[in-house]
């Protein structure tokens, strides 16, 4: 396995994801969809294992995002950015996790 398969890289605002330098995670700062984009697009092709993104980020490119989906590698993972959580993220663990097992096992919707 290449050392660059053992990689992460975390995308979105700057006060959002400069912490993960910290902890070794290569930290690309977006201001755009466009560069948001451009971010993980150049992250998959690197052969990053994982990328974190932030919530509002990873929602404001559902086409990039479309196009690993079928994929092993990158894992994309939405994270809360500073402002807190929007539910996007939690929204697609429970899309993933109903395709898996055909049932949405984790949360019920309240109603």
């Amino acid at each position: 396995m290449s050392c660059m398969k053992n990689k992460m890289g975390a995308v979105g605002p700057k006060d959002a994801v400069l912490a993960f330098r910290a902890l070794g995670i290569e930290v690309i700062p977006v201001e755009t969809p466009e560069e948001t984009s451009q971010a993980v697009f150049r992250l998959a092709q690197q052969g990053y294992a994982v990328i974190f993104i932030t919530e509002q980020e990873a929602a404001s490119i559902p086409e990039t995002l479309d196009r690993y989906k079928s994929q092993p590698l990158p894992a994309i993972i939405p994270i809360p950015g500073s402002q807190g959580a929007t539910g996007y993220g939690m929204a697609a663990l429970n899309a993933n996790v109903e395709k898996a097992v055909g049932a949405n096992i984790l949360f019920q919707k309240e109603g």
